[in-house]
């Protein structure tokens, strides 16, 4: 990966995004798409849109959403300990003991998310997963109002997790759910500018949407604004390559073996056809990931855009989702984010999505 690249997923991953307050990374996306964008618009629901050609008839829209899960301030107590709601979807045991960022008025603060001791709980207690509702964070404040001066009530919170390299093309870090989507999205836009192939009478919006992790609600009103023929949604799909979990359950997905590019219900036949066919001609490797149902992403809203939208969905395996120990593979996102060009490069006005035409 190119050295610009790679400082620009590191930077995404690094900044703070909980769905509602994707504005830091929004304004990362924007400068990175600015150089080589046609238009660049932001709307009033926050979500950022970089477009190449904006005047085709034929448009596609590209989506990876900024957002990613974190926590929101609720309560503050009179020993100054803060309690906490959960944005998106969590693991109560992930939090326990993990040092965070309450990002308050004037700054972020450091704290570490407490819970009972160990040593202290009676036997039922030892027993059972811990509830959200039965921890909190420290900030080492000493009353209520030694920690309302730094922190208001719905304040949010990240984990304090970075990005880090691990062995091989190998990363872990914090919100690689989606923030490497988003990544994707940029990237692709990139190579579409740079390096052409995009039939003149198609346009191109490449959008970072909000909210997803609360019911792809970015996705929705950007869509409705665009209104697209076709788009493609990227996110990452859970890995099925460590121990536990069961192929014969879940199907198998690797990392390091390519992009995933969703099969089933929430995905158009012809886009499917069109993406197998684009990564063909690339020698990019895939992998088929069979959603029998709607998925819980952005794809759902993007099918379902006005009268209807010939979505696609693409992604990259990721292993420990929803924790702020996320792995990937380098080499799959810049995988993806290829196929994701190569896709657009294959639609022209004439292309039709309708089944069976």
């Amino acid at each position: 990966m190119r050295d610009q690249s790679l400082q620009l997923l590191r930077a995404l991953v690094e900044a703070p995004s909980p769905s509602g307050h994707e504005h830091i990374v929004a304004e990362l996306y924007r400068d990175y798409v600015g150089p080589f964008a046609q238009e660049i618009s932001t709307d009033v629901h926050g979500n950022v849109t970089a477009a190449l050609n904006p005047a085709g008839p034929m448009k596609i829209m590209l989506a990876g959403h900024m957002d990613e899960i974190g926590f929101i301030i609720h309560y503050i107590d009179d020993a100054g300990l803060l309690y906490f709601s959960a944005i998106g979807g969590h693991d109560s045991v992930i939090p326990v003991g993990q040092t965070v960022w309450v990002h308050g008025r004037d700054g972020r603060v450091g704290g570490v998310v407490g819970r009972k001791a160990i040593h202290l709980m009676d036997p039922d207690e030892l027993k059972n997963k811990p509830k959200l509702k039965e921890l909190w964070i420290d900030i080492g404040a000493t009353s209520r109002a030694q920690a309302a001066e730094v922190v208001a009530l719905g304040d949010v919170v990240t984990y304090q997790q970075a990005f880090a390299p691990l062995l091989g093309d190998r990363a872990v870090g914090r919100g690689f759910d989606n923030k490497a989507g988003l990544f994707i999205v940029a990237e692709a836009l990139r190579l579409l500018a740079e390096e052409g192939g995009l039939d003149p009478a198609v346009s191109v919006f490449a959008v970072g949407t909000v909210q997803e992790e609360i019911g792809s609600r970015g996705a929705q009103t950007s869509a409705f604004a665009i209104a697209p023929q076709t788009g493609i949604a990227v996110d990452m799909e859970q890995a099925i390559d460590y121990p536990g979990v069961s192929p014969t359950e879940n199907g198998q997905l690797e990392l390091g073996k390519g992009p995933s590019v969703s099969r089933g219900p929430n995905t158009n036949r012809k886009v499917f056809d069109l993406v197998t066919q684009a990564a063909e001609r690339e020698s990019i490797p895939i992998q088929v990931q069979v959603a029998p149902a709607a998925t819980p992403t952005d794809a759902g809203a993007l099918q379902l855009n006005r009268s209807g939208m010939a979505t696609g969905l693409v992604g990259v395996p990721l292993r420990y989702m929803h924790t702020p120990g996320e792995v990937i593979s380098l080499l799959d996102v810049e995988h993806c984010a290829r196929l994701v060009a190569a896709y657009c490069c294959m639609i022209t006005p004439e292309t039709d999505f309708t089944p069976g035409a």
